[in-house]
């Protein structure tokens, strides 16, 4: 394949053009799940009468679940094809968007959460190891920056659209409309996305066999290095997602609709990013560009951090936006390096890669909360603290390998 252009193995019949639509719009099931129903916080704490802290654990229960379900998605991938294990998880995923607006207390409501994300995970998992079945390392990482730019309308319109819902039919329908989305996707995934793992090429490894390969994905320094670092840095942006609405709202005295053109704002930043990352892959390698991205990011959460005592809210937004929008640049860079790693694991790699990156999300959630003091310090250490630890992982695992060759 050329460099400069995107093509489509002849293996697969599916049209690369329907290809990304389909695998953006799966992938976009869990931010969408996500910022939708962000602006819906007040509401669910007024109608179950529970206070703001049993409403955010509905959120925190659905980084857990991410993090957990793609576990058990990516060996089944690698077991059964792309296909199957996909239509079941997104199937799931349908069903409890339908039933959580209509339990009882805001417990059944965590509950069936977990559930939803326990499915929706699945179209992450399995986007990251279609693509990894298709394409080589440099075309991975072009393509996953034009997922970015069909999933990205998801954050940038989510909390707009979700705060009108919550207007006019209230926070229940919100629910609704993720349940049609789901159904939207799984009818097209159904009818549209090709099977592009081969019979031959399918694992037939037992339980003790997945958990090796897990071990062997982990130990792997050309693995896990990026898929690490990169789990890290994005984590700061699940910190920022969970404290966004203090921060912008209470703190800097935003309006519900003015948070969501913010909010949309931060997400169209990462959307442009990865579309530049796009066209200079044409002439960069993922590796060198994401070293660049790592150094902007840690720059970014540095003036970020000495910024967070100001009480002017463009002053703060500005580095905050730089943190956000580098990530276009990093993220699918670093999947695509350490996905090339995978071997025949590529749905393993691409669940162990997700289980990291929600499961340090899950963790910069709660440290928000957790710290939580009345400013914007939390959200803006937390922030750093994850992008700095991400950034000494890349550049002490690239200087070893440097040093072994």
């Amino acid at each position: 394949m050329k460099e400069n252009s995107i093509a489509l193995p002849v293996r697969s019949s599916t049209p690369l053009l329907r290809m990304i639509l389909i695998l953006g719009a799966l992938t976009a099931i869990a931010p969408l799940s996500i910022d939708l129903y962000l602006p819906s916080f007040p509401s669910l704490a007024k109608s179950y009468s529970v206070d703001p802290g049993r409403v955010q654990a509905t959120l925190s229960i659905f980084f857990i679940g991410l993090a957990f379900g793609q576990a058990i998605y990516g060996p089944l991938a690698d077991r059964y094809g792309r296909r199957r294990p996909l239509l079941i998880g997104v199937g799931i995923y349908v069903a409890a968007s339908l039933l959580a607006p209509f339990g009882p207390t805001i417990g059944s409501l965590i509950a069936l959460r977990l559930v939803q994300a326990l499915g929706g995970c699945a179209g992450m998992v399995i986007s990251r190891a279609v693509v990894r079945d298709l394409f080589d390392e440099r075309e991975s990482a072009r393509v996953f920056s034009t997922l970015i730019l069909v999933m990205g309308l998801a954050p940038i319109l989510a909390p707009m659209v979700g705060g009108y819902i919550l207007v006019v039919a209230g926070w229940r329908a919100i629910f609704l409309v993720l349940a049609g989305f789901g159904l939207l996707g799984l009818l097209s995934s159904w009818a549209g996305l090709a099977e592009t793992l081969p019979v031959e090429a399918r694992r037939r490894d037992d339980l003790g066999g997945v958990f090796r390969n897990y071990g062997r994905l982990m130990v792997n320094r050309r693995f896990i290095v990026p898929a690490l670092a990169a789990s890290l840095i994005m984590a700061g942006m699940f910190g920022y997602i969970a404290n966004s609405p203090f921060v912008f709202i209470e703190l800097h005295g935003v309006t519900p609709k003015q948070f969501g053109l913010l909010f949309g704002l931060n997400a169209l930043g990462l959307v442009t990013a990865s579309q530049i990352n796009r066209a200079m892959l044409s002439r960069w390698s993922p590796r060198t560009i994401l070293g660049w991205a790592i150094a902007a990011n840690v720059t970014a959460v540095l003036i970020l951090l000495s910024v967070a005592g100001s009480s002017s809210l463009v002053v703060f937004l500005i580095p905050l936006w730089l943190c956000i929008a580098s990530l276009g640049f990093l993220n699918p860079n670093a999947v695509a390096i350490a996905m090339s790693a995978s071997g025949h694991h590529a749905g393993s790699a691409s669940a162990l890669m997700g289980m990291m990156q929600f499961t340090a999300g899950a963790l910069a959630g709660g440290l928000v909360g957790w710290f939580h003091n009345g400013t914007a310090y939390p959200m803006a250490m937390t922030i750093a603290g994850f992008s700095l630890a991400g950034g000494i992982l890349y550049a002490v695992g690239r200087e070893r390998r440097a040093k072994q060759r």
